[in-house]
């Protein structure tokens, strides 16, 4: 029998769990990138390692199977959150160690395919669990939890982000400049939480034993990865879907660890010099505001008006603020505040254009029909951000700073181009 008692109170698991869920994707996508900044590497070598990361998301496809029919997702859950820490334990020990970029690098990956597991066994607990409940046809209750979850991952990239990036550079100015070992410390501090969660979350994780075990073998699972891509492939406008899943994001994927990079490389490099505990005031607040008031704005108008409505708009909202990235690389101002400004503005017109591709993601792979569909977009999705990511680093420190957020702007040219062609979507 299910333990209903603890679904019917997921206040108990829910926020704790978004908030590993969160944590854990700082680590790989953000931390990971100001840490290898900081220990030396160059702009090209960074976004080629760290694109690298992005491969548990994008072979979704291939391990989501066996996630679904073995065992259950409290067993995936604390399996991932000990494994979590383990990995993240493990990057803190070996950041001081002779061959600390190969130990990092697998590490790294670990912890990304184990966040990977996480995030997808924790959406099928809260679906499940809202199954259970009987609160799916509860619009409050449902916005409620919605809620929860927002800040709750909002709240793990205020604290590592910021608070921990701010502590990293304080422990550098308090041991004189002693990077590896304030890294260091903050990854060790890191793998304290997720592993606290792990102990949390071993009492209090609804156990969902009715999840009936299956046989699943490699074979079956990529004859069912064949069925679903011919499926999904035989869609009304798949040419279009595919180009809309692959191409939206194009600026962003090209611009999201290069103007991390930009915010911390020097002046003399054309950068804007930003310390770590300026990146982590910066980034941990200010830019977390913008993103959270743009998901938000987005999300109410969208529900309100419908997508065809809003979709020009949301593209603009997700492509000119990057020209802020322009003016900032030609005038690196020392003001914080407009440094911070700029920000706001960029993150809350991704916040808003993200939604609509989500609210489109999730329309054209209906996955409350065929759920391998939704499975499938999600990867597309991760691949459509890894190659860019992998070539941003190169292509900027091939021509700088200042050219790199031309052609980033230039490429928002792609981003209509494939809204113009999500229009038919809508008829």
């Amino acid at each position: 029998m299910i333990r209903r008692e603890r679904y019917a109170n997921p206040l108990m698991w829910l926020p704790s769990s978004y908030f590993t869920k969160g944590m854990a994707q700082v680590v790989v996508m953000t931390l990971s990138v100001i840490l290898y900044k900081q220990l030396g590497l160059d702009n090209a070598e960074i976004t080629f390692y760290v694109a690298w990361l992005y491969v548990p998301w994008v072979i979704k496809p291939l391990w989501k199977p066996f996630v679904d029919r073995l065992y259950n997702c409290r067993y995936w859950l604390l399996l991932t959150e000990i494994l979590l820490g383990a990995g993240i334990g493990g990057i803190a020990f070996t950041i001081p160690a002779v061959r600390w970029l190969q130990g990092s690098l697998f590490l790294f990956w670990l912890v990304a395919f184990s966040s990977a597991v996480h995030n997808e066994a924790l959406g099928t607990l809260y679906r499940r669990a809202a199954t259970e409940g009987g609160y799916r046809d509860n619009e409050a209750v449902m916005q409620r939890r919605q809620f929860i979850r927002t800040i709750s991952e909002k709240l793990a990239k205020v604290v590592g982000q910021g608070v921990l990036v701010m502590l990293a550079g304080n422990m550098q100015v308090l041991y004189r400049n002693s990077i590896r070992y304030s890294w260091s410390l903050v990854f060790y501090i890191v793998a304290g939480l997720l592993l606290a969660s792990f102990l949390y979350h071993a009492y209090v994780l609804p156990n969902d034993k009715n999840t009936l075990r299956q046989r699943v073998g490699l074979r079956q699972v990529w004859d069912e990865c064949l069925i679903s891509w011919n499926s999904f492939a035989s869609k009304p406008f798949a040419v279009t879907i595919l180009l809309f899943l692959t191409l939206y994001r194009l600026p962003e994927a090209l611009l999201g660890k290069v103007s991390l990079l930009f915010l911390l490389d020097s002046i003399h490099n054309g950068g804007l010099g930003l310390s770590p505990q300026e990146y982590g005031l910066v980034m941990g607040t200010v830019a977390i505001i913008g993103l959270a008031i743009g998901n938000v704005f987005a999300t109410k108008v969208l529900h309100r008006d419908g997508l065809r409505h809003w979709m020009w708009w949301m593209a603009c909202a997700m492509t000119l603020p990057d020209v802020g990235y322009v003016v900032l690389s030609y005038t690196q101002p020392e003001n914080l505040a407009v440094i911070s400004f700029w920000l706001f503005v960029e993150q809350l017109g991704y916040g808003i254009g993200f939604a609509f591709y989500i609210s489109l993601l999730n329309k054209v792979s209906q996955p409350s029909v065929n759920d391998s569909h939704r499975t499938l977009a999600k990867a597309i999705m991760a691949f459509s951000m890894m190659i860019p990511v992998m070539l941003s680093g190169i292509l900027q420190s091939l021509i700088g700073y200042h050219l790199f957020f031309i052609v980033v702007l230039m490429s928002c040219v792609v981003t209509f181009t494939v809204t113009a062609l999500s229009g038919k979507l809508f008829r």
